[in-house]
């Protein structure tokens, strides 16, 4: 399989919020947009952390009170990151290794770009052709 690059199969149409968002409209606009995960990035797009649908398992059991918290107190951010010019191959094996579904993507000029999760992958996988077997 020849390599393929980040950059051909990242998502760039993204959702991002400031760290002081709520998780209640964090929640709300991932269910209204159906996905997976918001990045979270300060005033100049520099990526500060990653809202996931899984966090929000924690979030609902631990939030107390339940209305008024910002995203900063679940986010992750220790955030494993690529470039566009990464190999899809050295993501997805990070992904693996680290049990993750989303990957933002960053640019040294401009921020955060796009992101790759498993789903872009497994899309890529399901149109690849491959030989059949012998």
């Amino acid at each position: 399989m020849e390599d393929i690059f980040v950059g051909r199969l990242m998502t760039t149409d993204l959702y991002t919020v400031s760290p002081d968002t709520l998780v209640e409209d964090a929640a709300r606009s991932m269910l209204d947009r159906e996905i997976g995960s918001v990045l979270v990035v300060d005033e100049e797009n520099e990526l500060k952390g990653i809202l996931t649908t899984t966090d929000f398992v924690e979030i609902v059991a631990k939030s107390q009170p339940k209305a008024k918290t910002a995203v900063s107190t679940y986010m992750s951010t220790d955030v494993v990151t690529a470039t566009a010019q990464d190999s899809i191959r050295d993501v997805a094996d990070a992904m693996i290794e680290h049990g993750f579904h989303h990957v933002p993507v960053l640019d040294d000029a401009e921020g955060v770009i796009g992101i790759i999760s498993s789903t872009d992958l497994a899309s890529y996988l399901s149109h690849v052709q491959t030989p059949s077997p012998s």
